[in-house]
């Protein structure tokens, strides 16, 4: 019996654009329903099309899932590392970092809300995710710096717990991720404007 051939992957100007619509499928998926409960059928369902096809873009679930969360976090350590290189001090530091976190909340809100709570599991379960850990270590040592040297020039608190600090900013802020919505009222910058003008006032200098 001849082997059956696998399909060829889809190729020209409109597969890179259907590639993209499906990570945003799958992330929503993902996003709402846990990654192991969803299943490839599932996501193909809701992308109109056969389980079987999907493999004509990706490998597998997993390959999925690792996709969705490097393009997120590649693109928030862009920004991250452009308002970290652009020698503010440590206040225009913590408030560009604030809105460039904001603005990937209204980037990526399916991923960072797949990151907010299955990051612990997958790094935990699949070796393929361990750039999540290296991810999340680089983002308490970045916020951290930030604050510690605030303190030290003045620009914030002297008795300010920097580690506290950072645990409420990282929680309040990603879990926006749970409630913001792109096409809503309000742009990340005007948010990020709002949640700055509330810690701010809990963390500066007092005149």
């Amino acid at each position: 019996m001849p082997t059956k051939k696998k399909p060829q992957v889809t190729t020209g100007p409109a597969a890179p654009a259907r590639r993209r619509e499906l990570l945003d499928i799958a992330a929503a998926v993902f996003a709402e329903q846990g990654y192991n409960a969803t299943t490839v059928r599932r996501i193909a369902d809701n992308s109109g099309m056969l389980a079987g096809s999907l493999y004509y873009y990706f490998d597998s679930k997993d390959a999925m899932l690792e996709e969705i969360l490097r393009t997120f976090l590649d693109e928030l350590w862009d920004q991250y590392d452009t308002v970290l290189g652009a020698g503010l001090g440590p206040g225009e530091t913590f408030q560009a970092l604030v809105t460039e976190s904001f603005r990937a909340i209204d980037r990526h809100r399916a991923a960072v809300a797949i990151y907010q709570n299955e990051a612990k599991q997958l790094i935990a379960q699949e070796r393929r995710f361990a750039f999540l850990e290296v991810s999340q270590l680089k983002f308490e040592k970045t916020w951290l710096s930030t604050l510690e040297r605030g303190v030290a020039v003045g620009e914030f608190r002297a008795d300010l717990d920097t580690r506290v600090t950072y645990r409420f900013v990282r929680d309040t802020v990603w879990v926006a991720a749970s409630w913001y919505r792109p096409s809503g009222r309000y742009s990340p910058e005007q948010i990020a404007r709002q949640y700055l003008s509330m810690v701010l006032d809990g963390i500066a200098v007092r005149t």
